[in-house]
């Protein structure tokens, strides 16, 4: 029986275009095949002769048929959608733009479509976000955690649900995460080490995993440089550049201000930058940041930051949500990537009195 005698009379080419999206069947029926012909084809089969390829992929570009993957999922004996998920807590910041720039590189060599979310810090919007991704079927979710409960995660897991969080930690789930408390003792060490007794501190929210690790590290330096810590150069909660500036404008003009601010993100070094320009005081203020910022080592003098690797972080949690998704069942990973203290200058400027000899 020829492969014409598709029950389904051709439309016309305007019909399929007319308000609804193109179905298999209109393709099928402009090709002059079945529908099961047109299905190898798009699949990929290659029991389907070269002559019937050509003519449903023709009749394919002319309609705009696009294959509907989440109903096909539905269909395939794995159930997989080759559709990921990615949750972070703002994609408009560098860090996470750099982190979802690496899963979707992971994911292209794979042939899968990334979705993305911004949960802006918020346990709801990020549990409606992982919901409703779910909910369209996506094969894992890659999750930079609020400070939330994540005990509806569990749920997620016992439904099959692959989920590798990035940044922080959730116990009993794989996670990539920066060296953050070992890596601000470094970074507050160094400036130590050039004399600095009194440095300030900037720092996120409290109850952000690694707002409090930083804080922790930088807590751990100062004890072992000078026996204790002064609560009155710590200034936390901090959100966003505006308030980072006021902060140090503030540290600054106390009668006994920091010689040296260690800022432990990004943001907040800019506000940190802004502050000490605004007062004159780059030249004379050492500073340290955790996260480089662009142009850092353009400025005057350069920023002197610690550089995690967002990218790379995105590319392991990528790498492990896809094992997770073909069936690794290891015990939970936690892989951790160093940050590298990059000195360009502002975090090498000595206290203001200080040996020249000091090493800088």
């Amino acid at each position: 029986m020829s492969d014409r005698t598709a029950a389904t009379p051709p439309a016309s080419r305007n019909d399929a275009r007319r308000g609804a999206r193109p179905t298999v069947r209109d393709v099928a029926a402009l090709a002059g095949v079945s529908i099961k012909t047109v299905s190898r084809v798009v699949n990929g089969e290659k029991t389907v002769g070269q002559l019937l390829v050509d003519r449903v992929r023709a009749a394919i570009d002319e309609l705009g048929y696009r294959p509907d993957h989440a109903a096909s999922s539905l269909r395939r004996s794995d159930g997989r959608s080759h559709t990921i998920a990615v949750v972070l807590e703002d994609l408009a910041n560098p860090f996470s733009a750099a982190v979802h720039r690496g899963v979707v590189d992971t994911a292209r060599a794979r042939d899968v479509l990334v979705l993305s979310a911004s949960s802006d810090e918020d346990p709801a919007d990020e549990h409606n976000a992982v919901i409703a991704f779910t909910a369209r079927r996506v094969d894992g979710v890659i999750l930079m955690p609020s400070t939330g409960d994540h005990r509806w995660i569990r749920a997620e897991l016992t439904a099959g649900m692959a989920i590798v969080t990035v940044d922080r930690l959730i116990d009993g789930l794989d996670a990539v995460v920066t060296d953050n408390r070992a890596a601000a003792a470094r970074a507050t060490m160094h400036l130590a080490r050039r004399g600095h007794r009194r440095i300030g501190f900037l720092g996120d929210l409290h109850h952000i995993y690694t707002a409090g690790e930083r804080l922790l590290g930088y807590r751990d330096a100062l004890r072992d440089a000078a026996g204790e810590d002064d609560e009155a150069l710590v200034r936390q909660d901090l959100r966003g550049s505006a308030q980072a500036e006021e902060a140090t404008i503030e540290l600054l003009t106390t009668s006994e201000p920091p010689t040296a601010l260690f800022t432990g993100q990004n943001l907040l070094t800019i506000g940190a930058v802004r502050a000490l320009r605004k007062l004159g005081l780059h030249h004379e203020v050492a500073l340290v940041g955790f996260d480089d910022v662009e142009l850092g080592d353009l400025l005057a003098p350069g920023l002197t930051a610690l550089a995690q690797d967002p990218a790379e972080i995105g590319r392991r949690a990528a790498a492990q949500l896809f094992a997770r998704i073909d069936g690794a069942d290891t015990a939970p990973l936690v892989q951790v990537v160093p940050a590298r203290l990059l000195p360009r200058g502002s975090g090498e400027i000595p206290p203001r009195g200080a040996d020249p000899k000091v090493k800088r």
